[in-house]
């Protein structure tokens, strides 16, 4: 498979893809559904929580740090996580403008 061609597409859809690309795993959404429910930053509660090995967990942290809808701070031996709200607003307006249009067939399929 070759190499997408990003740069003929806008940098709205560039970025809104490359969001839903690093959100498209239910333990991610399990990551930030926890964070934001706890409303607080956690540190090293995510391995009990979700029940995934530590490993895992990185990984899936390292993607969604890599949109910066997470972001870290390290306070001893521990690393607390929580979620950056301007990034998430931002992400909420993507989606938003994405899902804005009303979609009809006009009974073609």
């Amino acid at each position: 498979m070759g190499l997408t061609k990003s740069s003929i597409f806008t940098e709205q859809q560039n970025e809104l893809a490359n969001t839903l690309k690093a959100l498209a795993h239910p333990a991610r959404i399990a990551i930030l559904q926890h964070i934001i429910k706890q409303r607080a930053c956690i540190c090293n509660d995510l391995v009990e929580e979700l029940g995934l090995a530590q490993a895992t967990i990185s990984q899936h942290l390292k993607e969604l740090k890599g949109i910066g809808i997470i972001k870290g701070s390290i306070e001893g031996t521990s690393i607390c996580y929580c979620i950056d709200e301007s990034v998430w607003l931002n992400i909420k307006s993507l989606l938003n403008n994405f899902l804005v249009d009303e979609v009809t067939s006009k009974g073609c399929c």
